[in-house]
């Protein structure tokens, strides 16, 4: 266990490899509930959210949910973010769980006439990620998992135990637990974040390893973060600092240039000027590439990495990391100083792991 974001939390069970080849295989299931979860709500919070993302929430049906950053003044990043269209007039945004403070103070400050609630102490999220997660879930889910497509969200009851009270968020039947599902997630798997009070988060948990006896592990930190990284997704405060901007970390369609929002002008104005870019890196020789190491070019530092791992599917090294437009071509031969010695390495698209 390790102190992470004012929690405690697992690096791992059984295993790093192990938990990571699980969830890949087969269903894994990860306490994630140190995400912070913030209720947005009035007639105009649509149109007030749009000025506040990059990728823009207006336009999307109840049911729908889309990745997006938050910038600040100077276009740089404050958070990524997944926002929920959760009802009419009513969206949740999920952020990071070092930002929660600095994510709901700059919504309130940024926005006017808004119910903005945190609930980020009081939701637990159990994500169950993996081929097998929705066969698991399905078992006690009242709603068709089938159903669902990436980046949607229902209400839904969970049969096997009964709401001990009427929560004034999640539905309640009187014969199930209430909950939020949504089809996201961390690993580039299919599967689901289950939002629940956080007083049913041990029940759902012994529930998902009861119902999956064999097929469902539970996975620590370690392996979110190799998972994460095969599939290139950012790692707030590792991959992005507040400095960035998300030109500069994309993806490009995180940035959606026909609408208004805070920090479009600076995006406009550093698209005619020279900057670093984020890419995927894949060692050719062996070693393994960590946070920090430096990035060459003809024995030039060019850049350094922000995250790197052995990729435990495709037993390679692989890395993130920041370096001059001019070096970002996809198949540009460069290297990483890996403990005194260079180890070669080229730009690959991402994700790094595809099925």
């Amino acid at each position: 266990m390790v102190e992470f974001a004012g929690w405690e939390m697992p690096i791992q069970y059984s295993g790093i490899i192990e938990e990571h080849v699980h969830v890949r295989r087969q269903c894994g299931i990860f306490d994630v509930s140190h995400m912070g979860d913030l209720l947005i709500r009035g007639p105009e919070a649509a149109k007030q959210l749009d000025w506040l993302l990059t990728n823009p929430i207006g336009k999307v049906p109840v049911g729908k949910a889309v990745y997006s950053h938050l910038l600040n003044t100077d276009g740089q990043i404050i958070d990524d973010v997944i926002n929920y269209h959760i009802a009419e007039g009513q969206y949740l945004m999920v952020q990071n769980a070092s930002n929660v403070d600095r994510v709901r103070e700059w919504v309130k400050s940024n926005t006017t006439g808004l119910e903005v609630v945190d609930l980020s102490r009081r939701l637990a999220c159990i994500a169950v990620q993996g081929p097998m997660a929705q066969e698991v879930l399905q078992r006690f889910c009242s709603i068709d998992l089938s159903q669902m497509r990436r980046f949607q969200g229902r209400f839904a009851f969970l049969s096997g135990r009964d709401s001990e009270f009427l929560p004034d968020l999640l539905p309640s039947n009187g014969k199930g637990v209430g909950c939020f599902i949504g089809s996201t997630g961390y690993t580039g798997e299919a599967g689901f974040e289950v939002l629940v009070e956080d007083r049913d988060a041990p029940w759902l948990w012994n529930k998902l390893l009861s119902e999956g006896t064999g097929k469902v592990k539970p996975i620590g930190l370690g392996a979110r973060d190799t998972l994460r990284l095969e599939m290139a997704y950012l790692l707030s405060g590792t991959d992005f600092d507040g400095r960035q901007t998300s030109l500069q970390t994309g993806p490009p369609w995180v940035i959606k240039m026909d609408h208004a929002f805070i920090g479009r002008d600076i995006l406009i104005m550093q698209k005619e000027r020279h900057y670093v870019v984020l890419v995927g890196l894949e060692l050719t020789g062996k070693g393994v590439p960590r946070h920090g190491y430096e990035i060459l070019h003809k024995d030039k530092a060019v850049g350094k990495v922000t995250s790197g791992n052995m990729s435990p599917c495709l037993k390679k090294g692989i890395a993130l990391g920041y370096v001059p437009q001019k070096h970002s071509a996809v198949g540009t031969e460069l290297s990483i100083s890996i403990r005194g010695e260079v180890v070669p390495a080229r730009v690959v698209e991402t994700p790094f792991y595809r099925k």
